[in-house]
């Protein structure tokens, strides 16, 4: 028990110690005075997008929450939002300035630059937000921040100790999403320098988290198999959150254009053209493999769509996201139901099979058709591609290797994986003392470990 206080009470302590630092940390004069070269549409339209973003989070808590079994409905939708305080508070503190702030080698962000948001507020940036104050760009890359190590947790439901993944939280932003965020966004990040383009966080976002989740479900292995449920606790929960984040991507993608312009409107044209081509096609798909056509594979095809589209949202025509999110949605399903087969690795919600491979496919398909035409024929639209390859590749070797390092550090720290005991009881019950399907928490043998 003493041990469970102490851990805890070093979270309390660190974000003590961050709140203290603050109040020493004023305001610099005329940092929030008005500012001649912000375009007001710009701004209304960017805090839109960020609301649109932000809202994603909770969708997504709600599509993983329906999908995983009764007994950890409740531990699923926390670690979603949950991210939403831990990285924001991260993200004020380092991980702006480590992805956006002074360029380091190309890989990363001088943390000193934006340290504790200092010279971050209503001024504009002339490299990274020329006509919006850079404090709305900072909060808008918040929240790609926020659900990226969101969407990493459904390779690892069900069975996670909730202070484990805390702390992998914060590993994995510092040392994996904010150098990729730099590499890829940052005007003199390495990726970008290439000609790698990246519209709204195929690599930064969908690919780190996806791989980040295979590495996971390597790494903590699998489900007790008598607590493991394939029937998920609430279907109606996976069509709301896949509704939450059509919504949301609106903000994510077409506010990736960070203006209001054209390039924003074909984002959001091709954001919806492209998620309703995917739903049509995965339940199509799984139609005529001889499974019947369903709401959890609408969602999950929808939802698969709008993942393919993000890293060329702006860049394509209507036309080349119809056949981006086809083909997209055949690779990915085709990966959904070979992981159901596996009998050795347990990546509970395909994270990586839907997010990873979706992330990744719609990345060399932007290496091809950013390019006039289906493929330029010239040595210079090949090169283009081969360097989205290079780029997939390094982020894929890079985000698994430092994956596996931090779940084993993390590990060591605190053991990521809840007892036997409290994985057939469900995480609700042991780890948060709570229960969506009603359970007797006065019964000790209901209560599990009880210990976070």
């Amino acid at each position: 028990m003493e041990k469970f206080k102490r851990k805890w009470l070093l979270f309390f302590l660190s974000v003590a110690a961050i709140c203290v630092a603050g109040a020493f940390l004023p305001d610099s004069p005329g940092l929030w005075e008005s500012n001649a070269a912000v375009d007001t549409a710009d701004v209304a339209w960017m805090i839109t997008a960020t609301i649109f973003v932000l809202m994603m989070t909770p969708g997504l808590s709600f599509f993983y929450g329906g999908m995983v079994g009764k007994k950890n409905v409740i531990s699923t939708i926390l670690q979603g939002f949950i991210a939403m305080g831990i990285v924001s508070v991260l993200w004020v503190v380092v991980g702006f300035s480590l992805s956006f702030g002074e360029d380091i080698g190309g890989v990363i962000g001088n943390p000193l630059t934006f340290f504790m948001f200092r010279g971050v507020g209503g001024q504009t940036d002339e490299l990274l937000a020329p006509t919006i104050p850079l404090a709305l760009f900072a909060l808008f890359q918040m929240k790609f921040a926020i659900i990226t190590p969101s969407l990493i947790t459904g390779s690892f439901a069900e069975r996670v100790k909730f202070s484990a993944y805390m702390v992998f939280m914060v590993l994995f932003c510092l040392v994996i999403y904010c150098p990729l965020a730099h590499c890829t966004w940052h005007p003199e990040g390495l990726f970008r320098s290439w000609g790698v383009v990246d519209f709204a966080g195929g690599i930064v976002v969908h690919a780190s988290s996806g791989v980040a989740a295979l590495a996971g479900a390597v790494f903590l292995g699998r489900r007790v198999q008598g607590a493991r449920s394939d029937a998920p606790a609430n279907i109606p929960y996976v069509v709301l959150g896949a509704a939450m984040l059509w919504l949301g991507w609106f903000g994510f993608n077409a506010g990736s254009s960070l203006h209001a312009d054209a390039v924003a409107v074909k984002a959001f044209l091709n954001t919806n053209t492209a998620c309703a081509t995917a739903m049509l096609s995965w339940i199509f798909l799984d139609a005529i493999q001889g499974r019947k056509a369903s709401a959890m594979g609408a969602s999950v095809g929808a939802v698969v769509g709008l993942v393919a589209i993000t890293p060329s949202a702006g860049y394509v025509s209507v036309g080349q996201s119809l056949f981006i999110a086809f083909a997209t949605t055949l690779v990915c399903n085709w990966a959904c139901h070979r992981t159901e087969r596996s009998h050795r690795l347990d990546d509970a919600l395909d994270v990586f099979p839907t997010h990873g491979t979706g992330g990744i496919v719609g990345t060399l398909l932007t290496g091809i058709f950013i390019q006039e035409g289906l493929i330029s024929g010239t040595a210079e639209g090949f090169t283009v591609f081969l360097l989205h390859v290079a780029a997939v590749s390094i982020v894929f070797a890079y985000t698994f290797i430092m994956s596996m390092a931090l779940y084993w550090l993390v590990n060591k720290m605190i053991p990521m994986c809840v007892s036997r005991q409290s994985e057939q009881i469900g995480l609700d019950v042991s780890q948060h003392g709570e229960s969506y399907n009603f359970a007797n928490l006065d019964d000790p043998d209901d209560r599990g470990e009880m210990k976070y």
